[in-house]
């Protein structure tokens, strides 16, 4: 994959306990628990998509976890794009993952980059969390789209669900109190909804929401168990250690 455009400089972080290794930019946004979170919810097997990949964090773990999954990383930035090429090459995973440059909110874009809308069985997501307008947006363009979802998260959950085949699986991560949002979006696109809370302490109030649903479907939403990350020594919990480890998933998918 070649880009005209300059690779930021990058470090290297280890991920689900040293078998995932993963190039990041050395000044932005960084990929940690919510990549990893998300990525503990894909399923086994399957075609799927991870719409905003950044450098590849959460389609890159799911693949380590899920032997008989593909992905495709869609990514705007044509930099960031390049090192999750980069990445999927020095994992060993180039014969199950390609990375895309695409703005995938766009059905020209995603056509220009063979992205077929209905493509996918599975598409996962961890978008920028805040709407237009809601925040000081950064002047660094690069900044700017990691925390600013163009279109609002409607726009965002719309072409996500887009690349979806009928019956195909949704997986998100999100602020909590981005709820409502959600259910708009979701309306009309998908159905089954399993929402678990994520809270950073027992007690306290939930920090991130992941979310799954199946396109077109009719079925009742469901609210399962909260996953409690930290202790109340600032330690993971033996769950979340075990997540974060790869030794353990997230039963978030409806069946």
């Amino acid at each position: 994959m070649a880009t005209n455009s300059p690779l930021p400089d990058a470090d290297r972080a280890a991920f689900l306990g040293g078998r995932l290794r993963l190039f990041q930019p050395a000044d932005g946004h960084r990929a940690g628990t919510d990549a990893v979170l998300l990525g503990a919810c894909a399923p086994s097997a399957g075609n799927a998509a991870d719409v905003g990949a950044g450098v590849g964090a959460a389609g890159l773990v799911a693949l380590v976890r899920s032997p008989a999954l593909t992905m495709t990383s869609i990514e705007i930035d044509p930099a960031v794009a390049e090192l999750c090429a980069r990445n999927i090459e020095e994992n060993g995973l180039g014969g199950r993952a390609r990375a895309v440059c695409a703005d995938a909110l766009q059905p020209r874009a995603r056509r220009t980059g063979g992205l077929a809308d209905g493509g996918f069985d599975i598409v996962l997501t961890n978008p920028p969390f805040h709407a237009p307008g809601a925040v000081r947006i950064s002047p660094d363009p690069r900044k700017a789209r990691a925390h600013v979802a163009a279109g609002g998260l409607e726009a965002w959950m719309k072409a996500s669900t887009a690349l979806l085949a009928p019956g195909g699986l949704f997986l998100m991560i999100h602020r909590a109190d981005a709820l409502p949002a959600i259910f708009d979006a979701a309306q009309g696109r998908l159905g089954a909804l399993r929402l678990l809370p994520v809270h950073a302490r027992r007690g306290a109030p939930a920090i991130r929401i992941l979310v799954s649903g199946r396109k077109g479907s009719r079925a009742p939403l469901a609210l399962l168990p909260p996953l409690v990350l930290h202790e109340t020594d600032g330690r993971f919990t033996p769950t979340a250690d075990a997540i974060h480890r790869g030794e353990a998933g997230i039963e978030l998918a409806p069946h």
